[in-house]
C-alpha cells in the first residue's frame, strides 16, 4: 500500500460527508490540506475518485470501489479498538504455565481455583511436563511461568519457593510382611525390595539417585513410572516400595494403607516453587499471577531457603 493511513482517513471522511468543508471540520485540518491530500491520492492511484459539484463531492465508480474496501478496513480498526478497550477493562489476557502432572493436581490447581475467581477473563493454558522439560520450555520462551522443583542451577531464572517437600519411602503392611517371611532384615529393606521410582528424566528421580549414591545404598530391582499418582497406586497394591512425596500420601499414612519405611539417613528436604525467566517481558497477566501467588502462599508458614 503506497499511501499512508492518513490519506485514506481523509478520503474516507470526504466520502462519508460528501463535503470537503465538513470533512475538514471533522478531522480538524484545513480545507486546502484536505483537497491536496485527495488530489495526491488520485495522482498516485491514477484515477479520479470524486466528482466536484456546487453541493459538494460524490464518488466516481472507481471511488466507490475503493471506498468499499477502505470502509471495511476502518470498521475493522474500530472494532479492534473496541475489543481492546473491553479486554483492558475486563483484564483479558493469556498465561501459559508449565508443571508436572503431580504438582498440577496437588499444588497448582488449588491455587488456580482462587486465581480464576479473581481474574476470570485471563485465558490459562497448562502444559504438563517434567521439571526438566518445563525449565527447557521456559528457556525457549514457550512458557510464561513454571511450577517446578528447585534446580541446582537457576541460570537465568527467578525462583519463588512456595513449599518445602520431603521424599519418603512407603509400602503396604502386606509387602513388608512378605519381605520379613523371606528373611529380609529391617536395615536392608531398600536394597532387597522392588523399588517404585519415577523415570530418569524426572528431577525427583535424579534427586533420589543422588541420595542413593551419597548414602551408598545399592539398588537392584526397579520399576519406573512417569508420574507420582501411578507410583502411589502401585505402592498401594503391594508391588514394591515406592518413593513418594510425604504431602501427597497423608491420607494413606493416616489410615495405614501405606507405611513409611525408615531409612538410615533421611532424604534432605527440597523446595518447589514458581520459576520464570529474568529477561522475559512481564505481561499484565503474568504480573497479576505473580502478585497473586506471592500473596496466596504468604499465608502458609514454612521456612524459606
Amino acid at each position: 500500500m503506497e499511501q499512508n493511513l492518513s490519506s485514506y482517513r481523509i478520503f474516507y471522511a470526504v466520502a462519508n460527508t460528501g463535503n470537503i468543508s465538513k470533512a475538514a471540520k471533522e478531522l480538524y485540518i484545513s480545507q486546502p490540506a484536505i483537497s491536496k491530500s485527495v488530489q495526491k491520492l488520485e495522482e498516485n492511484i491514477g484515477v479520479k475518485l470524486f466528482e466536484r459539484s456546487s453541493r459538494g463531492v460524490v464518488l466516481t465508480s472507481e471511488g466507490e470501489l475503493l471506498y468499499t474496501h477502505v470502509k471495511s478496513a476502518f470498521e475493522t480498526l474500530t472494532l479492534g479498538e473496541d475489543k481492546l478497550r473491553r479486554s483492558i477493562a475486563l483484564g483479558v489476557g493469556n498465561l501459559a504455565i508449565g508443571v508436572s502432572s503431580t504438582l498440577c493436581k496437588y499444588i497448582l490447581l488449588p491455587c488456580l481455583k482462587e486465581f480464576i475467581k479473581k481474574y476470570p477473563h485471563i485465558n490459562i493454558s497448562i502444559t504438563c511436563h517434567s521439571t526438566n522439560q518445563t525449565l527447557k520450555l521456559l528457556e525457549d520462551g514457550k512458557l510464561d511461568i513454571g511450577l517446578v522443583g528447585k534446580p541446582e542451577l537457576l541460570k537465568n531464572m527467578d525462583f519463588y519457593p512456595i513449599r518445602e517437600i520431603e521424599d519418603i519411602f512407603v509400602a503396604t503392611r502386606d509387602y513388608l510382611h512378605n519381605l520379613k517371611i523371606r528373611g529380609v532384615e529391617r536395615s536392608f529393606l531398600l536394597q532387597s525390595s522392588t523399588l517404585l521410582l519415577l523415570d530418569r528424566e524426572n528431577m525427583t528421580r535424579q534427586y533420589i539417585d543422588n541420595y542413593f549414591q551419597t548414602s551408598h545404598l545399592p539398588v537392584q530391582d526397579i520399576i519406573e513410572v512417569s508420574n507420582m499418582d501411578l507410583l502411589i497406586e502401585m505402592s498401594k497394591i503391594s508391588l514394591g516400595i515406592g518413593c513418594v512425596i510425604r504431602d501427597f500420601v497423608q491420607n494413606e499414612l493416616k489410615t495405614g494403607t501405606l507405611l513409611e519405611i525408615p531409612c538410615g539417613s533421611s532424604i534432605p528436604k527440597r523446595y518447589i516453587g514458581f520459576a520464570y525467566r529474568k529477561d522475559t517481558r512481564i505481561s499484565k497477566s503474568l504480573e497479576h499471577f505473580i502478585d497473586f501467588y506471592e500473596e496466596y502462599y504468604s499465608e502458609f508458614d514454612f521456612p524459606l531457603p
